[in-house]
């Protein structure tokens, strides 16, 4: 409750938000004031002003992924199973989901029914995770500073968070475009290339690994577990640094796993999260945010009058009544997934929790299909157009304990990545992997991750830095290897990136001749 009162009491922040966002204003690359012009020595006084802006960072973030259906969109519907059902609402327009999982993305972002109904284009305008940063980069040098009235433990937990931000977002931005602009002045305001995406993750894991044991597992207000870093937070951002460098810079693919391991085994001793037994009531109590499997989320709730977009929640595409309200108007499911996929990654013959409870009709090529892992917490009315009340989930524990098994196996380490891997089958009633080495073993903990992780924004990202994208036996429509070493898993990024910098490139990739379509 703290943390939602902070957020609509945002007011207290408008100076520096004004700051970030007057580009009008600005003639700077980066929208950045002038030094004159910033009111941080006036504005970061005491700690209600430091949360008041730490609050305003995660909304700020938040509101770039609630523009359109964005976590489908970069991380699961690009590789090309997932198919618009018959006679669904708007099927015309929701062809666009189809058009991404033949990478066609310039065709999903310029068709005007596409356009109309998703505004894919504005992920590839990257101002708002700037502003982000920027925002972080000031806060980061105000408690380097010194805040009055703020005490020595509360100045280091207050780094790590921002640090965790700042860091978070690089992340975000290298998975969509690849080489991004990397800076940490607070008033940064030269013009900057882009620099490449595994030295941005290697500075942003050092700056992380610096603050992580600043911060706690657990926070002492209960309602902020997951909305909120903390210490299961940041180690969950480094593993995943690690296992992206570890794709892309493979000649230190070892060093990158053997983070991997000593973080994960370090979260697990923690014995701050668990994952909670796979029934109907636990899972809705993960789905609805601040579980104790949450390691990171963007928590909202229709309770405190959060304004959600209705196409952003990922399960919206698969969801029919009586998950999705009004009833006349969602019979059907949006989307569905291809019984060919589904039945590969949740074999028929295989006993597993999960395809009972995170679905119904799972093999019906059809709206029938419904992914109910994102329809337990159905809105109460049963008139307004409203998805569950559901949270965002990015980092779970389930996800870390994966993450840890893939880097064992691949140090390996096969008895120690099977026995990580079984505690999630454990958890779904599924029987135990025994025997697996190698690329079996480690083929199996990436099926596992599809299965776990299923809509939660993970997959394509998987694909990419394993560079299964390229093997059809894992995706409909894979990358050849011309496309991948041009980037063609990457998003384009918009021309407003160009004003002003003068050594800004775009992904050359998406320009007219570069290939995408």
């Amino acid at each position: 409750m703290k943390t939602m009162k902070i957020i609509k009491k945002i007011t207290k922040s408008i100076v520096i938000l004004i700051v970030l966002t007057s580009a009008s204003a600005c003639k700077d690359y980066l929208n950045i004031q002038p030094v004159d012009r910033l009111t941080g020595n006036n504005f970061y006084q005491n700690k209600d002003d430091v949360e008041a802006n730490i609050a305003n960072m995660y909304s700020r973030f938040f509101e770039k992924i609630n523009e359109s259906w964005v976590i489908g969109a970069i991380g699961e519907a690009r590789t090309g199973e997932i198919f618009v059902s018959p006679n669904a609402n708007g099927y015309n327009s929701r062809k666009a989901i189809e058009a991404l999982g033949r990478n066609e993305l310039i065709t999903a972002m310029t068709v005007q029914d596409y356009v109309d109904r998703y505004h894919f284009e504005n992920i590839t305008n990257w101002t708002t995770y700037y502003q982000v940063i920027q925002t972080a980069n000031i806060l980061i040098d105000k408690l380097n500073e010194g805040i009055p009235a703020l005490g020595d433990s509360d100045t280091r937990r207050y780094l790590a968070e921002a640090t965790f931000i700042r860091c978070f977002t690089y992340f975000w931005m290298v998975r969509l475009y690849g080489d991004v602009v990397y800076y940490t002045e607070p008033y940064e305001s030269d013009p900057l290339p882009r620099e490449d995406m595994v030295s941005v993750l290697n500075k942003c894991i050092a700056d992380l690994e610096s603050q992580k044991d600043n911060s706690p597992w657990t926070l002492s207000d209960v309602a902020q577990r997951g909305a909120r870093a903390s210490r299961g937070s940041i180690i969950a951002l480094l593993m995943h640094m690690n296992m992206w460098n570890a794709g892309f810079d493979q000649s230190h693919s070892e060093g990158y796993y053997r983070k991997v391991a000593a973080l994960g085994q370090e979260l697990v001793n923690s014995g701050a999260y668990r994952l909670l037994p796979m029934d109907d009531d636990n899972w809705a109590l993960v789905t609805k945010g601040r579980s104790e499997e949450s390691l990171f989320e963007f928590y909202r709730s229709i309770n405190y009058d959060d304004d959600v977009s209705n196409l952003a929640p990922f399960g919206d595409h698969f969801l029919r009544w009586p998950y999705k309200f009004p009833r006349y108007d969602a019979q059907i499911s949006i989307c569905y997934y291809t019984a060919d996929y589904m039945e590969k990654i949740f074999p028929s013959s295989e006993a597993d929790k999960r395809k009972d409870i995170w679905f119904e009709e799972m093999l019906a090529n059809d709206g029938q299909f419904v992914a109910r892992k994102f329809g337990l917490n159905v809105y109460a009315s049963g008139n307004e157009n409203k998805n569950p009340d559901n949270t965002f989930l990015i980092f779970r524990y389930a996800d870390a304990i994966l993450l840890w098994s893939e880097a064992l196996a691949n140090l390996g380490e096969d008895g120690s990545a099977t026995d990580a891997l079984n505690i999630i089958r454990k958890r779904a009633g599924a029987s135990d992997v025994t025997g697996l080495t190698g690329t079996a073993l480690k083929d199996a903990i990436f099926m596992e991750r599809c299965r776990e992780l299923f809509g939660e924004g993970h997959r394509y990202f998987d694909l990419v830095r394993t560079r299964r994208i390229l093997n059809s036996s894992w995706v409909a429509h894979p990358l050849n290897q011309d496309q991948f070493t041009r980037r063609a898993w990457t998003w384009p990024i918009n021309n407003s990136a160009l004003t002003n910098n003068p050594y800004m490139v775009l992904n050359q990739y998406w320009l007219p001749g570069g290939g995408g379509n």
